[in-house]
Order: structure tokens, then sequence, then C-alpha cells
């Protein structure tokens, strides 16, 4: 009579280990992808907030820009942004449209904003 002794073969441990090691890995991967989408937003919150200040100082010093493109830099949260302010004119001579679009280091667009200015 044969006795059959209790435990795993070999197969079923290296089976199990495969399973485990592809959680893990699924794991590890939807990890770094929150951690990326958190940067980005940190990212985009700063740029908005580099964009909003740059359109709300032309307004609150009442500024009247010329029709065209300008550059600012921008500084939140310890990183630099590169801003652009484009300038266009109207069908009305005292109305203008004002594009801030504002990039990352990479020079990937990360937010653009629009309001109108008129002369006062």
């Amino acid at each position: 009579m044969k006795c059959r002794r209790g435990g795993f073969t070999l197969v079923e441990v290296l089976v199990a280990v495969a399973v485990v090691a592809i959680t893990l890995g699924a794991g590890l991967r939807a990890a770094g992808v929150l951690v990326d989408n958190a940067q980005r937003l940190s990212d985009v919150i700063a740029a908005q907030w580099c964009a909003e200040n740059h359109l709300v100082n032309l307004r609150l010093t009442r500024q009247f820009p010329g029709i065209g493109d300008t550059e600012f830099a921008c500084e939140q949260l310890g990183r630099n942004y590169a801003g652009r302010l484009r300038v266009a004119g109207t069908q009305w001579v005292d109305l203008r449209l004002a594009d801030a679009s504002v990039a990352d280091d990479a020079g990937r667009q990360l937010v653009r904003l629009s309001t109108l200015l008129y002369r006062q």
C-alpha cells in the first residue's frame, strides 16, 4: 500500500507563483498610472493659476495690449511654466480677445484660457 504525502507539487507551486507575480505586476502598473495622473493634474492646476493670474493682472492694471503674441513666464509650486499671450482684434475697436496658454518644460500645452479686454 502506497502512502500519499500531503502537500503541493512543484507545478502547483509554480502556477501559484506565476499568478501572484502577474497580480503584483498589474497592481504596480495601476499605481504608476495613478502617480502619473496625480502629477499631470498638479501641473494643469498650476498652469491654470498662471494663466488666470496673467489675465487678471491685465484687467486689474487696465491694460489694453496690442494685437499680437507675447511671452510670459510664471512660477507655481516650485516649477517654471512658459506662457504665451495671443491678442486678437474683434469687430469692435475697443474690444480685444486675449488667449493665455501655458506649457510645461517639454513644450506641451497644459491649459488655455480666453477673455475679452476692453479699452476703458
